[in-house]
């Protein structure tokens, strides 16, 4: 019964880190599509702006 409860509690640690690891990359990675919706915008504006930066 004491294994069980270890085995029980070692998988339920790994699900739960797992999970957290899954759920900050899910945040990340909308994170990084919305840094790069901005710099498409912000390089269309400056091409249609005509300014030329060197």
């Amino acid at each position: 019964m004491n294994i069980l409860f270890v085995i029980v509690a070692i998988i339920a640690i790994v699900l739960l880190i797992t999970g957290g690891f899954v759920q900050s990359l899910n945040f990340l990675l909308w994170v990084g599509v919305v840094l790069l919706i901005i710099a498409v915008i912000a390089f269309l504006l400056r091409m249609i702006s005509g300014r030329r930066s060197v």
